[in-house]
């Protein structure tokens, strides 16, 4: 049994839906959250420029004593997953779009992908498609302004509803009856996505795939916390605190202690 947290980081509050994910799986974790806000988002930014940030934001979380990290970013994952486990013994937890799972689901043959462009054009997302959907079509919307929008925490208004029209429609036309949220802002929108696309529509998320798989590997390496007598100690940072960014924190992850500004 290990009581130490685990780190997780995004590019801003996207993460949360995968922490909200973690805490109902493994409800004695402490968690120590970092939200790269200054750089935000990571999806227009070059492939260097991320794995700086992923090895400065880790080696941070390393020496605050985390048992393990979770990059809770599609577009970082891709990007930094392959250096941060080269230079870390610790287990290293990253985000894979639901292709898989949207293969198995989908009836008429047709999955649509919402992501950010950088998700959208890596050789990662390539690879997985060609692996898993043999005799599927995949249709993809790189979803503009969206990361944005939840950043600022724009959840409901009329320009946030023409966004995710905009984006989601053409992908219903195109025949999609399964739609894969690759980014992890995007279960934020999920009520806007569900009101566009309707109920008959499956919509897949990241974020409790990624919370089993933390886990098992817990579990594996005999790190997971203690139930009995345990307080989790949750701790959120982002290296540049907007008020509103505290609010949206607040309201999506209430049992969270400290929120805080750091320079990292």
């Amino acid at each position: 049994m290990n009581q130490r947290p685990i780190g997780v980081f995004d590019s801003g509050v996207g993460g949360l839906s995968v922490v909200r994910e973690i805490v109902k799986l493994m409800p004695a974790e402490s968690l120590h959250y970092v939200a790269d806000t200054a750089h935000c988002p990571y999806g227009e930014k070059p492939v260097e420029y991320l794995r700086e940030r992923a090895m400065q934001i880790s080696n941070y979380l390393v020496g605050e004593g985390v048992k393990a990290i979770v990059v809770a970013c599609n577009t970082a994952t891709v990007a930094t997953i392959g250096t941060l486990r080269a230079n870390f013994s610790l287990p290293i937890i990253g985000i894979e779009p639901a292709i898989r799972p949207a293969a198995a689901n989908t009836k008429s043959g047709v999955i649509g992908v919402l992501a950010t462009a950088a998700t959208l054009g890596s050789a990662h997302l390539v690879a997985l498609i060609e692996r898993h959907t043999d005799y599927h079509e995949v249709v993809t919307s790189a979803c503009p302004g969206w990361v944005e929008a939840v950043e600022a925490g724009d959840l409901d208004s009329s320009a946030t509803r023409a966004l995710v029209r905009a984006s989601v429609q053409p992908l219903l036309e195109a025949g999609a009856d399964t739609l894969v949220l690759g980014c992890t802002h995007f279960p934020f929108l999920r009520q806007l996505i569900e009101d566009v696309a309707g109920p008959s529509i499956h919509i897949l998320e990241t974020g409790l795939p990624v919370a089993r798989q933390l886990q098992r590997r817990l579990l594996s390496e005999q790190l997971f916390a203690q139930l009995v007598g345990t307080v989790p100690q949750h701790t959120f940072l982002s290296t540049a605190l907007p008020q509103r960014q505290a609010e949206f924190v607040r309201r999506y992850w209430p049992n969270v202690g400290a929120i805080a500004q750091s320079l990292i």
